[in-house]
């Protein structure tokens, strides 16, 4: 399939098409941009390699057909055309190994592919019937067993556990603070924590009421002019003021880095950085660096309102969960535990 031949009336000027990409940058989350970026620079790599050529804008659909049925076997066996495309994006560093990637990987790549071609104003190849199907077959046939994100939910008791670690150092303090905060309002990711600064925390509520707002300018579910106010109550308050009060930050990223010799650097955290706080806490803790992640954090939220009984609506509109049937997993897996069913036989 060639590039459509419009007339010269019907097509972007420079100009425009470089505002239109400015203006898809500026309106898509920095995360959804990496992604972007990576699966990019994978789809033209296999397209190099397999064909000899660089992407066309819009793809031919053989192209589609040809990628997805590529990404829908194991190659470790299988020599030929596939695997050789395989061992040099392999050598490379973009693709890991010869087994079957993930069906969730291979949905990502084609959704960023889609995505560059919605940018050009152009059909994608992937909505062709026969591509379609392929896809869904592809998806089908190697369809595996849902894995959670992080082995174990960070449920209160852990919690307590990991805030046993902290000190009154400004790294102990920084990282009560950080734990607290992800989880006590509503399990938030990584890199909502990472991206919030002073600005975003209310504190006018908290002498009266031991209260403070905390304002998620952006999410994955929310946008920046929906920015929702989350409560933050208790202990959780009062570890993330006690951290303000310590540093005498004003303004700017709300955690930093500490050094060693536990200097509070002025500068941002890295997005991952709970990441390596929480391996750091369980290994103190005397728990398996790999026992959670960050997720468990938001795993642990919705399973500990589950726990406590709290209606599902009530924990979603803190967690800022879009899909009831997401949010409705962890409530599913307290309430089988639970259910007297499963007692028949008595201890």
């Amino acid at each position: 399939m060639k590039s459509l031949a419009l007339p010269a009336y019907a097509q972007l000027s420079e100009a425009d098409e470089a505002a239109l990409t400015d203006l898809y940058r500026r309106g898509t989350p920095a995360n959804t941009l990496r992604a972007w970026e990576r699966d990019l620079a994978y789809v033209a790599a296999w397209k190099m390699a397999s064909f000899g050529r660089p992407l066309d804008w819009p793809e031919d659909e053989k192209v589609a057909l040809r990628f997805i049925l590529d990404h829908a076997q194991d190659l470790t066996e299988k020599p030929g055309p596939a695997q050789d495309v395989a061992m040099e994006l392999i050598a490379i560093g973009l693709r890991r190994e010869l087994t079957c990637p993930a069906p969730a990987t291979l949905d990502r790549r084609i959704a960023s592919w889609r995505a560059f071609h919605r940018m050009r104003n152009l059909p994608s190849p992937f909505f062709a019937p026969l591509v379609q199907q392929a896809r869904q077959k592809a998806r089908r046939a190697n369809a595996r067993p849902r894995t959670p994100k992080s082995p174990k939910p960070v449920t209160r008791d852990i919690l307590e556990t990991l805030l046993a670690t902290c000190d009154d150092s400004h790294r102990g303090i920084r990282d009560r603070a950080m734990l607290m905060l992800a989880f006590a309002s509503g399990g938030r990711r990584r890199s909502e924590v990472t991206a919030l600064n002073v600005e975003d925390i209310g504190r006018d509520d908290f002498k009266a009421k031991g209260l403070v707002w905390i304002r998620l300018l952006e999410t994955k579910t929310t946008k920046k002019d929906q920015a929702p106010r989350l409560p933050m109550k208790g202990r959780a308050a009062r570890a993330l003021v006690h951290w303000l009060e310590v540093t005498k930050i004003e303004k700017g990223p709300l955690f930093l880095p500490v050094s060693k010799s536990d200097r509070p650097l002025p500068r941002r955290l890295a997005s991952d950085a709970l990441r390596g706080i929480l391996r750091h806490r369980l290994a103190l803790a005397g728990l398996p660096v790999g026992f959670a992640t960050p997720h468990g954090l938001r795993a642990g939220f919705l399973t500990q309102a589950a726990l406590d009984g709290a209606p599902l609506a009530a924990a979603m509109k803190i967690s800022l969960h879009r899909s009831a049937v997401q949010a409705q997993k962890y409530y599913a897996d307290v309430e089988i535990s639970e259910n007297p069913a499963t007692d028949l036989l008595g201890d």
